[in-house]
């Protein structure tokens, strides 16, 4: 059959884009726009083929083997096919399994059952030597693609390269149409411009206990850490840690009675950073009373609303951290029956109930953004969100911020 098929091997083509563009192979360092990398692999096979595309399949881990939120978006786009191995973490790092397998088993069988003329691998595992060498006897053109390599060397397998029919790289430029790296401060959130809060916050001392303990304290030590509250442009100033940075814990006991504070407490509102999803700790700077009655996205959604929502979350949403937020606080505003939550909501700012915040990071967990390293939203990828979700917030109540204190 005078087609081509590509076989492409997700682990390898996303990590190497990351380590080209990012300098490090891990995949929550880039962000995907998936319809434009398939529309770039159907027409770059069809050009270097001559053929027309007969499919592309996706070969990719996940855990369990439960399809996330991207292979559930490949899985609907014309002339694709996902395939999932398992993932797997051993020594604190994750491990695709069963995905060379699956892929030399789709080659041969494609090639045995003449299904195409040509076939493209999109891969760099050695594993695939013997997939590729039947191919090849069944009459079958085997054209090898590698993604440049950040160092300028190889970054596949040298037998493979050997026996392939063809060779092509994927470049920068081509890369770069479909895949780019984030930005440490959020890849989608404006310019940031500083607030004044955030000086009065690292300004606090700390409690006597701390300051005689003799110890210097992390910003995370179990507890989150205040994290630079949004601009007025809906963009965060993200402030290095100094040695000796209160925690809200550290705050909360200035005020505590007895305690007396070396100058008089900041009156800057806090909003804490939360590492896998949500904890509730108790104690601490404490939620103003109606924070409690806000009602969470969960609650002011019907069943008809969740399946449009999924449908729309496959479809649509791109999985960008501050999109993901707009997305999550648009929908919890259209739902709103009372719109005093509204207002109420905006007058806390920059801190987001817990509630509702733990609901936004387990919702935006669901696009992939967990670190596969630590299972863990990345801090910068935490404060675009937010960001994202303030500034559907300021737009929908044409309110400009005013830093807490002023």
């Amino acid at each position: 059959m005078d087609r081509c098929i590509v076989l492409v091997d997700a682990g390898y083509l996303l990590g190497a884009a990351a380590s080209l563009l990012a300098g490090e192979p891990s995949r929550s360092r880039i962000t995907v726009d998936h319809t434009a990398l398939i529309q770039g692999l159907r027409e770059r096979a069809e050009s270097d083929t001559e053929r027309p595309l007969l499919r592309i399949y996706w070969f990719d881990g996940a855990p369990d083997r439960v399809p996330q939120p991207e292979h559930r978006r490949l899985r609907v786009m014309p002339r694709v096919t996902v395939r999932l191995g398992a993932l797997t973490r051993s020594d604190g790092r994750w491990a695709q399994k069963g995905v060379d397998a699956a892929m030399h088993a789709e080659l041969t069988e494609l090639a045995r059952n003449r299904a195409c003329s040509d076939v493209v691998l999109v891969t760099g595992d050695g594993d695939l030597l013997p997939g590729m060498m039947a191919a090849k006897e069944h009459g079958v053109a085997v054209h090898l693609w590698a993604v440049q390599a950040a160092d300028g060397d190889y970054n596949q397998s040298e037998d493979l390269v050997a026996e392939a029919d063809e060779r092509r790289v994927l470049d920068r430029t081509w890369i770069t149409k479909a895949v780019r790296a984030k930005e440490l401060g959020g890849i989608c959130a404006p310019a940031p411009v500083p607030r004044p809060e955030i000086a009065a916050i690292l300004s606090a001392p700390l409690p006597e206990s701390a300051l005689s303990s003799g110890t210097e304290r992390p910003t995370d030590e179990g507890e989150h850490a205040p994290a630079a509250p949004a601009s007025e442009n809906g963009s965060e100033q993200r402030v290095p840690a100094p040695k000796g940075v209160p925690t809200p814990k550290d705050l909360a006991a200035l005020r505590a009675p007895g305690v007396q504070p070396a100058q008089p407490p900041t009156t800057a509102t806090l909003r804490w950073s939360s590492d896998k999803g949500w904890v509730d700790r108790p104690g601490g700077a404490s939620e103003p009373p109606e924070a409690a009655s806000m009602p969470t996205l969960a609650q002011l959604t019907t069943a008809e609303q969740r399946w449009a929502d999924r449908e729309e979350d496959i479809t649509t949403v791109g999985g960008d951290p501050f999109e993901v937020g707009q997305v999550f606080a648009r929908r919890w505003m259209e739902r709103l029956g009372d719109q005093g939550h509204l207002q109420k909501l905006s007058a806390m700012y920059p801190r987001i109930p817990h509630r509702i915040d733990g609901e936004l990071l387990r919702y935006a967990a669901r696009f992939g953004l967990l670190a596969h390293k630590d299972d863990q939203i990345d801090e910068h990828d935490r404060y675009a969100i937010r960001a994202g979700f303030w500034r559907e917030i300021d737009v929908r109540t044409a309110t400009e911020h005013a830093p807490a204190d002023e």
